[in-house]
């Protein structure tokens, strides 16, 4: 436990004998290993001391305000609590009841006394605690002549269609709600937990990682003791795939050994058997539509990628086969009627598969997520597979056998967790002789990491991307070879110097930006999910250097402002390379560093979603390069405004050398194209970031996969001056001037002139530049959870 923490924040006291810790305001988190740290004959010792802080106490009394006829007839207020804990039922200072766990007050009303009476629930023998409002709750109970529609000793008199909670009965804990029709109150909602699963589920919260296989030893003996109450229990069932989820995100840290999948299986085998679907059919309706069963396939995918030893696990309608292989591989369900098979295609070298078959999950899980959801009758026509490879595979092929086969559309089709539906990208459908169904599957997933928190699965954008940046990196390196070769030459006057400086360090930037994005999309392909250690040092490159293009961006805008606007300011060269080296990879470092010191600690640095990117869910750490280069753009446009504005209304400036003019002038028509270019390039951005339109996300790939094309044509090739230093162009002005001079050269001196004179033109260029910028990365995954989809 971070002691320095409690003191910053006045977490706790320590008694003025330094023997007593008093903890001012605890929670769950600080559950943990203490130190004491004493001393004895000026030699320190320590005392170690585990602490669990368990959450507050629930105590729930069902409807606080309930109203009674006040006939002298009985009622009753139950009151339940979190195992462990005793309660008592007080009126006016009086106790009138305790207990443990559930107590129920027996209480009768005032013939013809119509008061109202308030009685409390609280904890009993916890005085300490009395003050604070989780430490008890109120029932304030109304007695009234009126007639009415519905009455009961627990929930009281009402009206038709009134609605009513109420305490779960023995066993189970959480409230119940009734709805009053045909004069009695009708049960419509039912939020009871079995009590053994709810005691779980309280003890989770300050679970330790090393108590995981004792824990899931419980869960699975519970679940299995249990299993006719569980499988009748839509909220039961919610609560234990919410215990399996926080499980599979508790293991990231840990290596995850046969016994805990056993007993990890074991709970879903139960509660996903065939006697359940009533219940999930109840789970899956309504608003949250799918939300349990998708959040139990997730924890499935989630704790399987913590797998490391090689096992196999049968259930009565799950199978799961672990296995290394470096050639072919081939896997047919042993499980009752399924004949569901897996064949990966050869490999080059030793490969780990985790392959996981559900016979009954496809009455669990939603086919409303389906791109078909408008037609009614589209269902999961087959088992359903997760497979995990610790490699991208070209081709993966899975045979179901159709269970329904009166349907006759058949789709192949895998959960796609960024869309949040049933996906059929990248696999096609291949119906054999014996009436199964192959699916033919070859993802290519193209993630628009740079804004984008979704990741779009097509091939176009994986194609897009690579060939983009293989045109961009190219460029750059033909721009920095230019460069070199006209550096002496287009360095005369300040602003043609500084102009030339910002174009290299933005070829330079965007050159290594993109060297590290392919590292980037490499490491993502081969790590599933990402691994946090490789990935770190390239996110960290990868952010730093496009934003130092953006910052060098903004240098060259910046440049075009002050030689426009502020015409009698003069700063020396070497002062504005300081200042422009400061701005261009200082502040990039600075933010840079910053992100990283903000978001390591839990390791939310790095996207989850298999690409090597900054986070975006739990840290919007992508909001550290997201903000920065849209507010370059936005000055970017509002220096072009009003440079131009100058220029147009007094021009470059008569005092100006031409040289310097030139230079002016190539900035000004660089920023003018380049800014409106940039400026639509990070708008689709912008675009990505709140659709998952394919359209968007293609524009935007396009458009930033060729930024260090756009640098080369516009900000190096369309300066005349770069064009007359090349060694081609000086050449042709030398021949061209001594056929000026000469006066008659002859038959042969003619015949050669033209040749040259056309040989000369192929070096002249009329081309543009733009702003850089960066691609979308893409990461290959053979990775997911698989079915057959039919209508």
């Amino acid at each position: 436990m971070d002691n320095e923490d409690l003191v910053k924040n006045a977490k706790y006291l320590i008694s003025s004998d330094n023997k007593t810790l008093t903890m001012l305001n605890a929670t769950e988190s600080y559950s943990g290993r203490y130190s004491c740290i004493k001393q004895r004959n000026t030699i320190p010792y320590i005392l170690w001391q585990n602490i669990i802080i368990n959450q507050r106490p629930r105590i729930i009394v069902g409807e606080n305000q309930r109203v009674f006829p006040c006939d002298g007839s009985s009622f009753e207020l139950k009151c339940s609590v979190d195992v462990g804990y005793n309660l008592e039922w007080v009126l006016d200072g009086t106790v009138k009841i305790t207990g443990t766990d559930s107590i129920t007050l027996n209480n009768a009303t005032r013939s013809g006394n119509c008061t109202d009476q308030t009685f409390t629930c609280r904890l009993k023998d916890l005085p300490q605690l009395q003050n604070y409002s989780y430490s008890y709750s109120s029932v304030t109970v109304r007695t009234s002549p009126e007639g009415f529609d519905c009455k009961n000793e627990e929930l009281g008199a009402g009206k038709t269609n009134d609605v009513k909670t109420g305490v779960c009965g023995t066993g189970t804990k959480g409230t119940k709600t009734f709805r009053c029709e045909s004069n009695a109150w009708t049960p419509f909602e039912d939020n009871c937990v079995l009590e053994v699963i709810d005691n779980l589920k309280n003890k989770l919260e300050s679970l330790r990682v090393e108590e995981i296989p004792g824990f899931m030893a419980n869960l699975s003996i519970a679940t299995s003791e249990n299993n006719f109450n569980i499988t009748q229990s839509a909220a039961t069932v919610r609560a234990i795939v919410d215990i399996l989820f926080k499980i599979a995100n508790l293991s990231q840290t840990v290596v995850i050994k046969k016994p805990v999948m056993e007993s990890f299986l074991n709970t879903v085998d139960i509660i996903v058997s065939g006697n359940v679907s009533n219940t999930w059919n109840k789970l899956n309706k309504g608003n949250n539509t799918g939300d349990t069963s998708i959040k139990l396939l997730s924890a499935i995918e989630n704790i399987s990628d913590r797998l490391r030893d090689e096992f196999n696990i049968y259930e009565t309608s799950i199978q799961l086969n672990r296995t290394t292989f470096n050639n072919s591989f081939t896997l047919t369900s042993a499980l009752p009627n399924s004949t569901t098979e897996i064949v990966l295609p050869l490999v080059p070298h030793e490969t780990t598969i985790t392959i996981i078959i559900f016979t009954t999950l496809d009455k669990v899980l939603p086919s409303q997520g389906t791109n078909d959801s408008r037609k009614s009758d589209v269902r999961i026509n087959g088992d359903v597979v997760v497979v995990k490879v610790n490699e991208t595979l070209n081709n993966i092929s899975l045979t179901f056998d159709i269970t329904n086969q009166s349907l006759g559309n058949p789709q192949c089709v895998f959960w796609n967790f960024k869309l949040n539906t049933w996906d059929s990208t990248g696999c096609k459908v291949k119906r054999n002789s014996t009436g199964n169904i192959t699916c033919e599957c070859n993802h290519t997933t193209s993630f628009s990491i740079l804004m984008s928190p979704f990741s779009i699965d097509n091939i176009a954008l994986a194609y897009i991307t690579y060939i983009g940046v293989a045109i961009s990196m190219a460029s750059l390196i033909i721009c920095l070879i230019i460069e070199a070769i006209v550096w002496k030459s287009v360095r005369r006057n300040d602003t043609s110097y500084m102009r030339h400086v910002s174009i290299v360090n933005i070829a330079v930037s965007l050159l290594i930006a993109n060297i590290c994005f392919i590292i980037g999309a490499a490491i993502a392909e081969r790590e599933q999910p990402t691994s946090v250690g490789r990935c770190s040092p390239v996110v960290f490159f990868m952010h730093f250097f496009y934003l130092a293009l953006f910052f060098w961006m903004l240098m060259s805008a910046l440049l075009l402002f002050y030689r426009t606007v502020m015409v009698l300011s003069q700063m020396s060269r070497a002062k504005m390379m300081v200042i422009a080296f400061m701005a261009g990879y200082g502040a990039p470092l600075l933010i840079a560093v910053i992100t990283v010191a903000s978001t390591a600690g839990p390791q939310n640095y790095i996207s989850k979603q298999n690409a090597c990117w900054l986070n975006w869910n739990e840290s919007k750490a992508l909001l550290a390069f997201v903000i920065p280069a849209l507010t370059i753009v936005a000055i970017n446009l509002v220096v072009l405004i009003v440079v131009l504005y100058k220029m147009l209304r007094r021009g470059v400036g008569g005092t100006t050398q031409p040289d310097e003019k030139h230079a002016l002038v190539v900035i000004a028509r660089c920023v003018a194209i380049l800014t409106p270019i940039f400026g639509l390039t990070w708008g689709f951005g912008i675009g990505t970031m709140v659709s998952q339109d394919l359209g968007i996300h293609v524009v935007f790939a396009l458009l930033n996969s060729l930024q260090g094309f756009f640098i080369l044509v516009f900000g190096t090739l369309l300066d005349s001056k770069v064009r007359e230093s090349l060694p081609g162009k000086q050449l042709l002005q030398k021949l061209s001037s001594s056929r000026t001079k000469s006066t008659s050269a002859g038959s042969s001196s003619a015949s050669r002139l033209p040749f040259l004179q056309r040989n000369g033109r192929r070096h002249v260029l009329n081309v543009s530049e733009t702003n850089p910028s960066s691609a979308v990365t893409s990461s290959d995954s053979s990775n997911g959870s698989y079915a057959v989809m039919d209508t």
